[in-house]
């Protein structure tokens, strides 16, 4: 669906965007992650036309985006950071200019808003002025030009910017909804919405990509099983004792309990050893009830973190 191919970016001296290449297949949605200043932003208006590369290509089901700017500019919805909204339209009328600069087929043009208004639920506020809507509604609406040309490719930059938990919530499921019918490429900061959404992430640090898969498998390649969480039903002093012979332990961290009656600790050993069968046997020899024994899961936020203050290579 989507292929980049040595994707460069420069602005004089500055390279923003340097040598990337990646490809997107029809009906993923994707999280495209990175610090300001990565080339994020950068990276996903070229794929919308609104940049050019210095140098590679842009391919949406074959046809070069540069070559065929117009043909190319049809399949794909966009909806940047700022929406660009008009507050003296109604939701309608904007729509309907929306559709005119989209070359929307007249006869097809009532019925594309209908579907756009009840799509994205702004079906009571068609006949307002899009200056008097409330900031998770101009946001409905952006999505909705979005969609006015019914695209096979929505890009979608930082949706739910400036929005309260419960729009957040509302836009979130409804941008999981639009997944079933579109690839979507996903841009945010608010790392745990990436990981409910998005079953793949690609992160950008410095103009490159410096990781792409499913967060699982990211965490997996760069955290080991050196740091093991274990609940015990028993006090922090029992707990700490059935471990204190274990060898190769380099740090025992108390963490917050997670149920009543129980000490929870993180492991962590010396030379990224597996140490949870040596724990396992120490506790049980110990006759101090283990109920909880799990390698340590990253988070999309330690990933991230990790990934973009240049401590680890990068991976794929």
């Amino acid at each position: 669906m989507i292929e980049v191919r040595n994707l460069t970016k420069r602005y004089g001296p500055h390279v923003a965007v340097d040598d990337v290449s990646f490809s997107v297949q029809k009906g993923e949605v994707v999280g495209f992650l990175g610090p300001n200043g990565a080339g994020k932003s950068t990276t996903m208006n070229i794929l919308t036309g609104y940049l050019s590369a210095s140098e590679g290509d842009v391919h949406i089901d074959g046809t070069n985006i540069l070559e065929e700017p117009e043909s190319v500019k049809r399949r794909i919805g966009y909806l940047p950071e700022t929406p660009p909204l008009y507050g003296e339209m109604t939701v309608r009328e904007y729509l309907r200019f929306v559709c005119s600069i989209r070359k929307v087929p007249r006869t097809e043009v009532n019925d594309r808003i209908e579907q756009g208004l009840h799509r994205v639920g702004i079906v009571e506020v068609y006949n307002r002025l899009i200056g008097n809507l409330s900031k998770g509604y101009r946001q409905r609406v952006g999505l909705a030009q979005a969609l006015m040309g019914n695209p096979d490719i929505l890009i979608l930059d930082e949706p739910t910017s400036g929005l309260d938990p419960k729009q957040i919530i509302e836009i979130r499921d409804l941008i999981r909804e639009l997944g079933a019918d579109h690839t979507v490429i996903l841009s945010s900061h608010i790392l745990p919405e990436v990981s409910e959404i998005c079953r793949r992430v690609m992160i950008i640090n410095d103009g490159r990509i410096v990781a792409d898969g499913d967060p699982a498998s990211l965490g997996s390649d760069l955290f080991d099983a050196s740091q093991i969480v274990v609940t015990a039903v028993a006090d922090e002093s029992a707990a700490r004792g059935a471990v204190s012979g274990i060898q190769g332990i380099s740090r025992i961290e108390i963490l917050p309990a997670t149920e009543p009656g129980t000490t929870e600790m993180l492991i962590e050993s010396e030379h990224d050893e597996d140490l949870r069968r040596d724990i396992f046997d120490s506790f049980s020899k110990a006759g101090v009830p283990l109920i909880g024994l799990r390698v340590k899961n990253a988070t999309l936020e330690e990933i991230f973190l990790e990934l973009t203050s240049g401590v680890k290579e990068a991976v794929s």
